[in-house]
Parts: C-alpha cells; sequence; structure tokens
C-alpha cells in the first residue's frame, strides 16, 4: 500500500530517502486522480523494498505541492537522492511510472 505523506513526513519519508521515491499528488474529488490511484497502489506493492512509493492530499498538505510546483493534478514526482528527476502531470500508463524508477534502480 501507497504511504500517506504528509507536509510533516515529507522531508523524512522522501527527501532523505536513500531509494527512489514516486510521488502521487492528488485529491479526494479529482476524477484522473481516482484512475491513477490503483496503478499507484499497484507499483507500491511491486517496488516494496526496492522503492519509496507514497501519495500527498494536496487539500490537506499543500507546502510540498506549491515548492515543487504542482498546480494539476494529478502530478506524479520522481524523487533522487532529494532532488526532482521525474515529472509525469495527468493520467499516463503504469509503464510511464515504472520505467522512471527502474532507470533509477
Amino acid at each position: 500500500m501507497a504511504l500517506e505523506i504528509t507536509d510533516a513526513t515529507f522531508e523524512e519519508t522522501v527527501l532523505k530517502s536513500s531509494k527512489p521515491v514516486l510521488v502521487d499528488f492528488w485529491a479526494a474529488w479529482c476524477g484522473p486522480c481516482r484512475m491513477v490511484g490503483p496503478i499507484i497502489e499497484e507499483i507500491s506493492s511491486e517496488y516494496d523494498g526496492k522503492a519509496v512509493v507514497g501519495k500527498v492530499d494536496v487539500d490537506a498538505n499543500q507546502e510540498f505541492a506549491a515548492k515543487y510546483g504542482v498546480r494539476n493534478i494529478p502530478t506524479v514526482l520522481v524523487f533522487q537522492n532529494g532532488e526532482v528527476v521525474g515529472r509525469q502531470v495527468g493520467v499516463a500508463p503504469k509503464n510511464a511510472y515504472t520505467e522512471a524508477i527502474d532507470a533509477l534502480l
């Protein structure tokens, strides 16, 4: 299951991770986010132990969404060593996300 990441846990979970991190910025009211959600959950299971996969509810946690310029949701960011190395805005097929992680493993 994808981690629930908040503004309070973002730095520790994402920026200080030694593994690649995929973060889905979403909101409960967002239709396209509901399409991406199951894909993110699948990736979370498949990459357990190899990468960190989490979700940030932008309604409740706006600090890092603003910091990384998330203007449209869903936006999926990929981090390596605390830096953004990939960005996918809108709904994309599963392989768009897995290829971004695989490139870092």
